[in-house]
């Protein structure tokens, strides 16, 4: 087999770093070394290469195409460098690092993690949860459980997990004197879900009732929180509704189900595919999420066609 022509990896370390950051001074830090030798061996490199891998101007650096496709194969190449020194590849598992939407963890992870735990003993797992899909990036974690459209992506592993599918949620008190007017009942708004009600209450034909007015919260936690408390109706996602349910503390509304084009997924970079540690996470959570599937007809949507009286 022929040697490869390989250059200095102290050089591609360098020069990684220096595209990541987009930093000579920050790439210098990172590796311990002087701003001069990271220049140096990006200096090299272009020079090996025959080509320019980094504009240089008053603002900074800035990655010409060749340094960019470089510097995607390089992080690639030393992440897989990384991953094997790490024990990737032997039984050990090693500790992942994963993203999560915050209420799902709440609603569907934490409920069932003693499972994990009996299935997996040995596995170790991080979870980092927020609400901003900008946190919740395959490349900043080993793996995120996020919302998505469920759409291919290049690099990426996706396994769908949930529908989003959302129905309005109140307290058993708020339904004991008969159907709701949902003209009428205070309206609580999530505020990272601010279309929620709009949407629903044109899918279930209240096309006419206005959205306006009623408490506003920071997460959908909170909304249903205080939705069980009697403070008014809430919009949930239908497939987190579970552990609510189960306690008696909220009931559904109406049995309209608005299905969207959303969905919760579990989502992580190509690379990772064969790690030992993710592959067993992904067969405990997509066992879960089988056993968990609610059981249903194909039809989600009733709204029915004759309004009744407490609706118009």
């Amino acid at each position: 087999m022929a040697s490869r022509r390989l250059p200095p990896l102290h050089a591609v370390r360098a020069f990684e770093a220096a595209a990541r950051h987009l930093s000579i001074t920050r790439a210098a830090d990172e590796l311990n070394v002087t701003v001069g030798a990271v220049s140096r061996h990006v200096r090299a490199l272009e020079a090996r290469m025959g080509t320019a891998l980094f504009l240089r101007g008053s603002r900074g650096l800035v990655l010409t195409s060749a340094g960019k496709a470089f510097a995607d194969s390089a992080r690639e190449a030393l992440d897989r460098i990384a991953d094997a020194a790490d024990g990737l590849r032997l039984r050990r598992f090693r500790r992942l690092s994963v993203g999560v939407y915050g209420f799902f963890v709440s609603r569907f992870l934490l409920p069932i993690w003693p499972t994990l735990k009996a299935a997996h003993p040995e596995l170790e797992i991080d979870l980092h949860t927020s609400s901003d899909p900008l946190d919740l990036l395959a490349s900043r974690f080993d793996a995120v459980i996020a919302v998505s459209d469920g759409q291919p992506r290049a690099g990426l592993v996706t396994h769908p997990l949930m529908p989003i599918s959302t129905v309005p949620v109140c307290s058993p008190e708020l339904l004991k004197n008969g159907p709701l007017d949902f003209a009428t009942v205070p309206l609580l708004h999530a505020r990272p879900r601010p279309d929620d009600w709009r949407r629903w209450l044109d899918c279930a034909d209240f096309t006419d009732i206005p959205v306006q007015g009623g408490s506003s919260f920071e997460s959908l936690s909170l909304t249903i929180e205080a939705a069980a408390t009697g403070m008014g109706v809430a919009i949930a996602i239908e497939g987190l509704l579970a552990p609510d349910l189960a306690r008696g503390n909220l009931v559904r509304a109406h049995p309209t189900v608005r299905p969207t084009r959303r969905q919760f997924v579990l989502e992580y970079e190509q690379r990772m595919a064969e790690d030992p540690a993710l592959t067993a996470f992904v067969g405990w959570l997509t066992n879960a999420r089988d056993q968990q599937a609610p059981k249903k007809p194909a039809a989600r949507k009733t709204a029915a066609k004759a309004r009744p009286a407490y609706a118009r």
